[in-house]
């Protein structure tokens, strides 16, 4: 629950951040002038104005797209960023080490991402696989060599 609240409020962040600055868009666009006395709305009518409201909004589509791509790669039980990649699979042998992908696995020991490299049916999710608390797991190990 934590990791959709947290990706909520790097959206409106996001949107707040956009209306706030849409004022001072507004303010350094230039003012277009008439046409043949026609009052029209200067969005398709003045370049300056138009360029401006797209650059605008390819900040906004920019932005929007940096916050989805910062949470994949979140730990879905304590938001930090997952660390150390490994390439997993082989490119050559597929069909006896498995398809490749990239493994993320969080710092503390909650979970690990698989990421595939290779996308035969489509682009595939990823696939969160959470563990359980690392001591006890490291516990059990460290007794079954005794």
């Amino acid at each position: 629950m934590k990791y959709w609240a947290y990706f909520a409020a790097k959206l409106v962040a996001v949107a707040a951040l956009m209306r706030g600055l849409w004022p001072l868009v507004q303010r350094l666009l230039p003012e277009p002038e008439p046409f043949l006395m026609a009052d029209l709305h200067p969005m398709g009518h003045d370049l300056g104005y138009t360029l401006g409201v797209y650059g605008f909004w390819l900040i906004g589509a920019g932005l929007l797209y940096l916050a989805v791509w910062d949470q994949r790669f979140r730990c879905r039980t304590c938001l930090r960023r997952l660390r150390m990649p490994i390439a997993r699979g082989s490119w050559n042998h597929m069909l006896l080490l498995g398809r490749p992908h990239t493994e993320y696995i969080c710092l503390y020991g909650h979970g690990t991402l698989k990421v595939p490299d290779l996308h035969l049916t489509g682009k595939e999710s990823p696939d969160w696989a959470e563990h359980r608390d690392i001591w006890t797991e490291l516990e059990l190990l460290d007794a079954g060599k005794r």
